[in-house]
């Protein structure tokens, strides 16, 4: 990485950030990384001293690395909310009140308001029953119920009753870790409120850089609902524009995700991307003028960060803004453009603000995509020729399509266990109209108070959306559009990137070297997909899951499995968000959903015995009884033992009604059961001695079966 110093800064900054992650309480480690560092460095200078010509010495390069592990540690722990003394999170004395400021610009979602709370004090009650306040640090995630409530705005000072609690880990296999993502964030506890749970004592907003991109917002959130009437299109410009998605249909959102278009619904550094190339095509005509360099960059860098204003200084477009600042002063300073050193220059001090932005897909992605654009593109594009301007364009538009693909998309099935199949059709179409509807939106505010001028900048902006509408609608509905259940674990993405820098580096160099990692690589990848899929199909598990306030019972064998829940088929949010991911890490390729509600609707369970009051089955040798309802005057037909006992719908209420009836070598409490009831009963079983096991304060039960 000679030339490139930024990039080595970044990966020593990049290690500190992953040490602290990993090894918080290893404050050894970076101390040590620090004092090593250090003495390299001194060493280093000490045999220089007195030489004409500074050699260029390992001894230092690596104690700077050192330093710089040691310095990413040390701001990670700073910024680490938990780690200040006066946190919320810390233990102490119960919480009555607290007294907060709306942080960021809230979102509407169906029945509630989601917003972020930043904690100024709060009111402790004390052993003494006395009651205080003191100042408090922490973020807390409020989902408010609307009822008539208007939309709470950013700066607001509110004060809550009653206490936030901590957000719950995730609690089936492979579900998304909702805590550690807003972990990362610094957010550690949510709560809902009614409207009089909550007073507005004042507004006095944190930051007024921030209020007034609050403000640029809702008056850009204005201007679009006057220029473009339709809503499908209307919350396309929302999305793209104010990365507001509440007014999206779910169907359109899908077909987005199923023609691998759903990137450009979130504001992002694509967009950034996309407004940068227009406006260097658009200003291209300066730099042949006196100080036209410095005027195109201005332009550039003053509506680049009019967008980020525009967006509410949305931190994927912060990230994307600074960035792109860094390579206009690269070329309006008249440097030679070294891509990889502005992106690591770009990387470092990001992180050195948030080093959380680290774990942030967006993050991660953006920079893949970027990267691999600027170092294959060129390549793969000069690879072919065509005499047509129109038709090199959209092979150029390919290429760029092609190479963001494959270097993103290891990447992308990992986090979104998903790939399209029509990619490259929907991107090139996707990155053109992006092209003119960016631009469009910016002159719709632009001219916003021009008459004539408006209407028709909306009318064309709503046409544009309305042909970016159909075009990815179109493509989601072709057969097979996409690739859905993909599970990739963290070793298989890794081998993954491997093959595919080390065959792009084989590609280029033709070095042998290339050729042996390339294979090993791949028949590493090989054996361990094998290896999967082997124990996926002998596979037999019995798993009852976590579902808030429902019914998730799992029966899989091999690559098929059997559910049986309450949920509504309609509810497809909660079963993607509980459910999707742990058949997916399964390897679930056939699944049969059954009705708990009513038990004489089973088919694919061959049951040994149904009543309205509860189910009985065999299943791979083993017996599992669903209680629905306990009565005195019910006589039940059992077997002496059962091996597998759930208790549904507050069936049991006190372990008495068991005697005499049923005896269970596992008993589980699922979710549909109320919580303070099941929280009784396991008190009693710990003093009774029964052994029994609930979904919602211990997680998803999963038996395996010989």
């Amino acid at each position: 990485m000679k030339g490139h110093p930024f990039v080595r800064y970044a990966a020593g900054l990049v290690a500190g950030i992953f040490l602290y992650v990993q090894f918080p309480d290893l404050v050894s480690v970076p101390l040590t990384a620090l004092f090593i560092g250090i003495c390299l460095i001194s060493w280093g200078f000490i045999r220089s001293v007195g030489q004409p010509v500074k050699p260029i010495q390992l001894t230092s390069g690596i104690g700077g690395l050192l330093i710089l592990l040691a310095f990413g540690w040390a701001i990670t722990y700073q910024h680490t909310a938990r780690n200040r003394p006066n946190h919320i999170g810390r233990p102490g004395d119960m919480l009555q009140a607290y007294e907060g400021v709306v942080s960021a610009q809230p979102e509407e979602r169906a029945k509630t308001y989601r917003v972020e709370l930043e904690i100024r004090r709060g009111k402790r009650k004390n052993h003494q029953k006395e009651e205080h306040w003191q100042a408090l640090t922490g973020r807390v995630i409020v989902y408010l119920d609307k009822a008539g409530v208007p939309m709470p705005r950013y700066g607001e000072v509110w004060l809550v009753s009653g206490p936030p609690r901590p957000i719950d880990p995730p609690l089936n296999p492979g579900e998304f870790n909702y805590k550690r993502y807003l972990g990362y964030r610094n957010i550690e506890h949510q709560q809902y409120l009614r409207p009089f749970q909550r007073q507005i004592l004042a507004v006095d907003p944190p930051n007024r850089i921030t209020n007034l991109a609050a403000v640029v917002n809702r008056w850009a959130d204005s201007v679009f609902t006057y220029q473009v009437g339709s809503r499908a299109e209307y919350g396309l410009v929302n999305a793209m524009i104010l990365g507001v998605r509440d007014d999206l249909d779910t169907e359109l959102y899908r077909a987005y995700s199923a023609a691998g278009a759903v990137h450009i619904l979130s504001v992002s550094g694509l967009h950034v991307g996309i407004l940068f190339t227009v406006l260097t095509l658009l200003l291209s005509f300066l730099i042949r003028r006196p100080h036209g360099k410095l005027l195109m960059a201005g332009i550039q860098l003053l509506i680049l960060w009019f967008y980020a204003l525009v967006t509410g200084f949305s931190p994927p477009v912060l990230r994307s803004a600074a960035m792109f600042t860094m390579l206009i002063i690269a070329n309006a300073s008249g440097r030679q453009q070294q891509l990889a050193n502005t992106l690591g220059a770009s990387a470092f001090f990001i992180l050195c603000f948030d080093p959380y932005a680290l774990f942030s897909a967006g993050f991660q992605l953006s920079y893949l995509a970027v990267a691999g654009i600027g170092a294959w593109q060129s390549s793969l594009y000069q690879s072919v020729t065509f005499r047509n301007k129109w038709v090199n364009r959209l092979w150029e538009l390919t290429a760029v399509a092609l190479v963001a693909q494959l270097i993103t998309f290891p990447l992308g099935v990992f986090y979104f266990h998903q790939f399209p199949t029509y990619f490259l059709l929907a991107n090139p179409i996707v990155i053109v109209m992006s092209e003119l509807l960016l631009p469009l939106a910016m002159a719709a505010l632009a001219f916003s108070w021009v008459p004539y001028i408006n209407d028709l900048l909306g009318w064309l902006l709503q046409k544009t959306a309305w042909l970016l509408n159909y075009a990815v609608t179109q493509t989601s509905q072709l057969p097979g559009a996409a690739w859905d259940g993909l599970w990739l674990s963290s070793t298989a993405m890794v081998l993954i990137y491997v093959v595919i820098l080390c065959g792009v580096a084989l590609l280029l160099t033709r070095y042998r070297v290339y050729l042996w990692a390339t294979c090993l690589a791949a028949l590493t990848l090989a054996g361990l997909t094998l290896w999967d899929d082997y124990a996926q199909a002998h596979q037999r598990r019995l798993a009852v899951h976590f579902l808030p306030h429902r019914t998730a019972v799992s029966l899989t064998d091999g690559h098929r499995s059997t559910l049986l829940t309450d949920l509504d088929s309609t509810d497809t949010r909660s079963y993607d968000f509980y459910l999707k991911n742990t058949f997916g890490q399964w390897g679930v390729s056939t699944l049969t959903r059954e009705s708990a509600g009513s038990t004489d609707s089973l088919k694919s369970i061959p049951a040994y015995h149904q009543t309205r009051d509860y189910a009985l089955w065999v299943w791979q040798g083993k017996t599992l009884l669903l209680v629905n309802k306990l009565t005195g005057r019910s006589h039940w037909k059992l077997p002496a033992v059962v091996d597998y006992l759930i208790i549904r719908r507050n069936a049991l209420n006190s372990w008495n009604q068991l005697d005499g009836r049923v005896v269970a070598r596992h008993i589980i409490f699922d979710d549909s059961n109320k919580t303070p009831l099941t929280d009784k009963l396991l008190i009693e079983a710990k003093q009774l001695g029964i052994a029994c096991y609930s979904v919602r304060q211990m997680g998803a039960y999963v038996a395996e079966l010989e």
